[in-house]
């Protein structure tokens, strides 16, 4: 079969006027065949077959339902990687409900605002979670929440998820239909510019996600595969859950965080053949002092989440066999751009590529001064055509309107909110991006959470967030602050502002610098200019300019 025929093919499965979404991931799928295999960080496996998530969601979805939760009901989960973890997410599928992912990372503020925005009023925790929900300045106490503690972690006056699961009946819970235009995840963006803009994906978003499976990471049915990002952001949770349940193939999740040892631990133990991941974790495996493993499997290895830079690939080369394949995508539309593993598409890797389309989507670079193809090697803008990419589902965000900057006003195109450009071969090259997001380890953070974290200190009078480059996380946060009169600037101010931003809005996306200044740089009409501050920073680090 064609791509272009695949894409057709899922296109038309995941558009249906009428379509169960349990059956689609788990239910079509042979009971005895492995869905995931769960290693904790002794690197003990238990592995999870169709037949027993099926049995098990089913009786999860009772417990679920037994609390109201229906179609189009909005159900969060703030839970480590699992087999309970894509138990509950497919219980709320089997509702009709919409799943709304929380990363274990955040603090109380940022899981009160994707909370509030989604209306999500059921919250599925993991118990060294729980304290983050707890009612206090960052989160507030609402009546309607109801809050469901995994395992035998549940406090005094906590509801159990493994009670309500095991008083609840074993019948299955009767089909739920949908459609295509039908909402699945409830998501929100980095913050860029702003709050987090709420992002709700159709059902029918899960067919770019599979041909990206498949044709940019070459994912077969022979494959041991491993997506090692979080499921907590788009990359994780539909590489390494949602795709593979679709695609009937079984994946491997790994608990806890990164280290070196459990990565190469894991990928020689499992024989993983494909594995995916950010580029901070070839980084930190390049200059981890832990010896490659001999008995290593690796056929095919890619990256997502930032740019790949060079040196990863210089070392992957003579460390792995292979070279790690860039891959491009964001919240909003999924994987529209890869260096391609399948044969038909594989093509020979040139460095700094993002790669090519996607079967199913067409991108171009536009000029900078008109909505026109900047034509070979020219730097522009970086968009979709809307109109001529089947698999592109995004229309607007949540809130209707907000969307207006991301397409031309004929709507023809989708501004990615990216500078690059296309050679005459048809590779894209990424320079930059044309907003502020921070891109840390893969995450995606935008710094305007940050600041209005920043600002809540009583000696901050303003400040401004930026990435400064770091070897092996691609870049880390640092923070322009200035202080109210009479206040000076201390390492133990520095520390204290660092310790806010771990407790109010994340531990992984505090700033590793704080500089004291006396004025940020601003336009004439007040506007901070990061770049400036950029530029600035990467001439004290020396390190020059992205091309």
């Amino acid at each position: 079969m064609s791509a272009a025929d695949r894409v057709a093919e899922l296109t038309a499965t995941f558009t249906a006027p009428s379509l169960n979404v349990a059956w689609l991931l788990c239910d079509r799928h042979p009971a005895e065949c492995v869905a995931f295999s769960v290693v904790d960080g002794d690197g003990k496996a238990a592995t999870l077959t169709y037949g027993e998530l099926a049995a098990d969601s089913h009786r999860c979805a009772r417990a679920l339902q037994g609390l109201g939760v229906g179609p189009g009901d909005r159900v969060a989960t703030l839970m480590g990687k699992s087999s309970d973890l894509v138990t509950v997410i497919l219980a709320i599928w089997r509702l009709g409900a919409v799943y709304v992912p929380l990363f274990t990372a955040f603090a109380p503020q940022a899981i009160a605002l994707r909370l509030e925005g989604s209306g999500a009023h059921v919250v599925v925790v993991d118990p060294d979670q729980r304290h983050k929900l707890d009612p206090g300045p960052d989160m507030n106490d609402d009546p309607r929440r109801r809050v469901l503690v995994t395992g035998n972690g549940a406090r005094h006056g906590d509801t159990s998820l493994s009670d309500l699961v095991a008083a609840a009946s074993p019948e299955p819970v009767p089909s739920v239909t949908t459609s295509g235009d039908g909402p699945l995840v409830h998501m929100f963006t980095s913050g860029t510019t702003g709050k987090p803009k709420g992002v709700i994906h159709p059902v029918s978003y899960v067919a770019g996600w599979q041909v990206y499976l498949e044709y940019g990471l070459g994912v077969t049915h022979d494959s041991t595969y491993w997506c090692a990002a979080d499921p907590g952001w788009a990359y994780g949770l539909y590489s390494a859950i949602v795709a593979p349940l679709a695609a009937g193939i079984p994946s491997l999740l790994l608990s806890g965080g990164f280290s070196a040892e459990t990565t190469w631990r894991t990928l020689a133990d499992h024989q993983v053949t494909d594995f995916t991941a950010a580029p901070t974790v070839y980084r930190g495996l390049r200059s981890s002092s832990v010896p490659v493993p001999r008995r290593l499997r690796l056929e095919r290895a890619s990256s997502a989440g930032e740019p790949l830079t060079p040196e990863v690939n210089e070392w992957a080369g003579a460390a792995l066999g292979l070279a790690v394949h860039d891959h491009f995508g964001q919240t909003e539309v999924g994987m529209p751009l890869a260096n391609h593993h399948h044969p038909e598409l594989a093509r020979p890797l040139k460095p700094g590529s993002m790669g090519r389309p996607v079967p199913g989507w067409s991108l171009t670079v536009l000029a900078d001064d008109k909505d026109e193809p900047a034509g070979p090697d020219v730097l522009g803008r970086v968009a979709i055509d809307v109109a001529e990419s089947p698999l592109m589902t995004f229309r607007d965000y949540q809130i209707p309107g907000q969307s207006a900057s991301k397409f031309t006003p004929d709507g023809r195109w989708y501004l990615t909110g990216d500078a690059g450009l296309v050679d005459a071969d048809g590779d894209f090259f990424f320079s930059s991006r044309d907003d502020d997001v921070i891109i840390m380890a893969g995450y995606r953070i935008g710094p305007f959470e940050i600041e209005s974290v920043l600002v809540q200190h009583p000696a901050v009078a303003e400040c401004s967030v930026i990435g400064a480059p770091d070897e092996v996380r691609g870049e880390v946060i640092e923070a322009y602050v200035v202080l109210r009169d009479g206040t000076d600037g201390s390492p133990e101010l520095a520390a204290e502002l660092q310790q806010l931003v771990k407790t109010r809005y994340a531990a992984h996306a505090y700033p590793r610098t704080i500089h004291f200044i006396d004025a940020l740089p601003k336009t004439p009409s007040g506007k901070t200019q990061r770049y400036l501050l950029r530029k600035r920073r990467r001439t004290e680090l020396a390190t020059p300019e992205p091309r």
